[in-house]
């Protein structure tokens, strides 16, 4: 029997069979996080949870999976509905394999959407939500390859893809990896941050499926 047809996904979709909002945390912890930026991503991600389970509807639609990326790209959490999700404890180190991280992210999509559909589960577009203080430290033809999937499957409107720089983050290099322009974070607001990420998939939760609503992008920043 198939994996996407396992008992427990029999079960979990059985026991909630709402339409699934999926969100992958791509999130750097290579050595510069380290400090100040991982302690504030910490306490980000408490509040992302927190404020997300005041939505009853949202914490049974809104699915989270977390991955990182150093020196190779992490999965730490596959994905769970809010009520489920237990924000996770990082240690920085490494180098920055963003483009690996984005590819391993695209295919971890790819595949929960595959169980939706062979459980009968219907889904909004699924996005990835990438937070980094650098940029790419990886052969330029795996940065095109990810580059090139990325504008492939938004132009598709399988994904939407968004990024945001902290502190020396390159925003120009970014913006090559991405379609939506970067956003910069001003200072180490992740809680802010995390809350506008909340209240934006709450909206996307409640709404109807054939909208599918994308992200939306702050006029400038985040709001402090």
């Amino acid at each position: 029997m198939s994996d996407d047809f396992s008992l427990e996904f029999a079960v979990e979709f059985a026991e909630n069979p709402e339409p699934r909002c999926p969100c992958v945390l791509l999130l750097d912890t290579s050595g510069s996080m380290d400090g100040a930026p991982l302690d504030a991503l910490h306490e980000g991600l408490r509040a992302f949870k927190t404020d997300l389970l005041r939505d009853s509807l949202a914490s049974r639609r809104v699915e989270v999976a977390v991955m990182t990326f150093d020196d190779s790209a992490n999965l730490v959490q596959n994905f769970v509905t809010v009520d489920r999700f237990e924000p996770p404890v990082f240690t920085a180190s490494g180098h920055t394999c963003m483009a690996t991280a984005i590819l391993d992210a695209l295919d971890l999509v790819k595949r929960r959407k595959e169980i939706y559909r062979n459980n009968g589960i219907t889904y909004y577009r699924p996005w990835i939500f990438l937070i980094t203080d650098g940029e790419p430290d990886e052969d330029e033809t795996m940065i095109q390859l990810a580059a090139d999937r990325v504008r492939q499957e938004e132009q598709a409107a399988k994904i939407i893809v968004f990024a945001v720089g902290v502190g020396n983050a390159n925003l120009q290099r970014l913006s090559q990896l991405v379609v939506r322009p970067p956003v910069r974070l001003d200072g180490l607001n992740f809680v802010d941050l995390f809350m506008w990420l909340s209240r934006s998939m709450e909206n996307a939760a409640q709404a109807k499926l054939d909208e599918q609503l994308a992200l939306p992008v702050p006029r400038s920043g985040f709001p402090r």
